[in-house]
């Protein structure tokens, strides 16, 4: 069976029974786990194949974490939505909160930008006030006039 990196623990078998000491399996991520699945079916024994209730298990479990991932990346995509609507909201508006650079910003929302990081597929929202940028997140108050 060919070995997945990353994992860490012991398993001991006994009859029918596995027990795993150390937390091998806690940090296993779903492209890990269907690798590993993937590699059990492959190399199962033919003259001793899984039985059909193990086999319809995995493949549900296959399906959840299908259906896990699809339903992450559309609450990401939501939150990341949800910021950029939020941060448009305070243009013009006067802000206080911490800086990119860690110091103090204390004025009006000029604009909004959105930074893109393709390697981690990810979005920050920053608003711009005067020279100073800072991220959605560190705004501490906002106030009205």
């Amino acid at each position: 069976m060919s070995r997945i990196d990353g994992l860490s623990g012991t398993t001991s078998r006994t009859g029918s029974t596995t027990q795993t000491q150390g937390n091998g399996f806690d940090e296993i991520s779903s492209g890990q786990f269907l690798e590993l699945l993937v590699n059990e079916l492959q190399n199962q024994d033919p003259l001793n194949p899984m039985d059909n209730g193990q086999m319809v298990q995995q493949i549900s479990q296959i399906r959840n974490i299908g259906a896990t991932d699809q339903l992450t990346q559309s609450l990401s995509t939501l939150r990341e939505s949800q910021d950029l609507v939020t941060a448009s909201s305070m243009i013009g508006q006067k802000v206080q909160g911490l800086a990119d650079d860690a110091s103090a910003i204390d004025g009006k929302v000029d604009r909004v930008s959105v930074l893109v990081d393709n390697e981690n597929n990810t979005r920050k929202v920053k608003v711009h006030v005067g020279n100073q940028t800072m991220d959605i997140k560190n705004i501490r108050t906002i106030l009205t006039e």
